[in-house]
């Protein structure tokens, strides 16, 4: 790909953010990371993927144990954004469930389920090509929450697009 004054800038961007989320540990650093990391052409979805995320993030950097109920009054995303959102961060290795249905920021304890649905999921999208959401809950058998996180975890490994259709495919 060629360089361009427009990748340089980018590059210092995320240079200048990382620098900023170390020291100043802000959420503000932390969107602006993210908004640079997704600038691709899958465009719209994967940037709202990772802005749910980060709003689960900063919330949980700020008042953590949350239960779920609480994470969503306080980021304002319904039931579908807060688990690709929760998805997203376990992929990152920065979520983790207690045993009270609690979220922190810590090492995720979430690979084994949504890890596990993501590879479902993937080969579903392998098979089939293109598929809407509920026939991947269909063909996996789990329930809505999983689908959401699994698709979060696919986002976060820039392994997944949706098109205008709401159709999940592979890159």
């Amino acid at each position: 790909m060629p360089v361009t004054v427009c990748n340089i800038c980018n590059k210092i961007l995320l240079i200048f953010s990382f620098f900023c989320l170390i020291f100043l540990d802000s959420i503000i650093s932390y969107n602006l990371i993210i908004y640079l990391m997704l600038e691709d052409s899958t465009g719209e979805f994967k940037t709202k993927y990772g802005e749910n995320a980060g709003k689960i993030w900063a919330a949980l950097n700020e008042k953590a144990p949350l239960r779920k109920q609480d994470l969503l009054e306080i980021t304002q995303l319904n039931d579908s954004d807060f688990h690709i959102g929760v998805g997203w961060l376990a992929r990152e290795d920065k979520i983790l469930e207690d045993s009270e249905g609690c979220y922190k920021l810590d090492n995720t304890n979430l690979t084994s389920i949504i890890g596990a649905n993501a590879g479902r999921i993937w080969k579903i999208m392998d098979i089939w090509g293109e598929v809407e959401f509920s026939t991947i809950k269909r063909l996996t058998d789990v329930d809505d929450e999983e689908v959401y996180s699994a698709l979060g975890w696919l986002a976060k490994e820039d392994k997944i697009c949706v098109n205008e259709k709401q159709r999940y495919t592979l890159k």
